[in-house]
């Protein structure tokens, strides 16, 4: 079994629940993809679940006479965590941002189960490159604490007050609905989408570093009204074009599955034609990011980001023919 599985995917969960039951319609599938696939999914996941004339689909899915789908196997897949499942959570267990989401308690049920087995990986195997060192210290007990206090209140939709220091050493307290949780690769931070809150109104939003966060009060009130627009915060977009060779188009949707985008499939060549939707602040990390792509991704616009990756294209081409002479 190859170490990377498609067992621990979406795509694997959303075809176990579509063989889940003896028989299901298409616009089950349909609804399935919906609800536990990414915004993508529905772009060419229906086409590997739902039989093809051409055998081109998974053939995990049978259409009976009367047009209804049915699994190929007697049973339902089974759930079991396999010896693979176990090491890899073991790994996991040791990573501090996986340790946020979980409790003392739980984190010691199992540890206590995982007790014997050998992890699948270590933290120290890995190398990152183009990344910040000065990263969130996950393992602060404060630290935990307000994120798990912002994670259930973001749930529960509670309004916090929260102290925290700006990057000016500026102490700001404010009460807020927290919105979301959102994670920066580039500089291994987590930051908190918020909305501010004052007389009874849902205000202007914000982001605070969760690293920045000096105290949480929770309130104990709830915000029940609606939201009269969406969280935004300043955005821009860039358009590219995505090559349909070695599934360029499968591994950069899910690649960029968290970004809020658009996709316009080419039906005649496979391509897609993608915009994808960032903060300013991050540009580099996904500038970085849709170069290691190589040729299976054009940067249509804007024309500024498109000259940045050409410079470094060709700087990295300077470099390397430098090296080998």
């Amino acid at each position: 079994m190859a170490v990377f599985s498609e067992i621990y995917g979406a795509y694997y969960r959303i075809a176990a629940r579509a063989m889940r039951e003896k028989t299901v319609t298409d616009d089950e599938v349909y609804e399935l993809i919906r609800s536990l696939g990414f915004r993508d999914s529905a772009l060419f996941l229906p086409q590997k679940l739902l039989p093809q004339n051409d055998g081109s689909d998974w053939g995990l899915l049978r259409r009976n006479a009367d047009g209804s789908l049915s699994r190929i196997t007697e049973n339902p897949p089974p759930a079991v965590l396999t010896l693979l499942q176990k090491r890899w959570l073991k790994s996991k267990l040791a990573d501090p941002r996986f340790r946020l989401f979980f409790d003392d308690e739980t984190l010691r049920r199992l540890e206590e189960r995982l007790a014997d087995i050998k992890p699948l990986y270590r933290l120290e195997h890995f190398r990152y490159f183009d990344k910040f060192t000065d990263g969130d210290d996950y393992a602060d007990p404060l630290y935990r604490e307000n994120f798990r206090v912002i994670l259930s209140a973001i749930k529960s939709r509670e309004l916090l007050k929260i102290a925290y220091t700006s990057g000016h050493d500026k102490r700001i307290c404010f009460t807020c609905l927290p919105l979301n949780i959102e994670y920066s690769e580039k500089n291994d931070k987590l930051r908190v989408l918020t909305r501010k809150y004052r007389n009874g109104r849902i205000l202007s939003g914000g982001v605070i570093n969760i690293g920045r966060i000096d105290a949480i009060e929770r309130t104990g009130r709830f915000f029940t009204g609606d939201i009269n627009a969406p969280f935004t915060k300043p955005r821009n977009s860039v358009t590219v074009y995505v090559a349909s060779e070695r599934n360029a188009v499968e591994r950069f949707l899910m690649a960029f599955a968290s970004y809020e985008k658009r996709a316009d499939r080419d039906l005649e060549n496979g391509g897609c034609v993608v915009t994808l939707h960032y903060d300013k602040s991050d540009e580099t990390e996904l500038l970085i990011r849709l170069l290691s792509f190589g040729a299976a991704v054009e940067i249509l616009s804007p024309g500024e980001l498109r000259r940045q990756a050409a410079k470094r294209v060709a700087r990295q081409s300077e470099l390397t023919f430098k090296n080998d002479e």
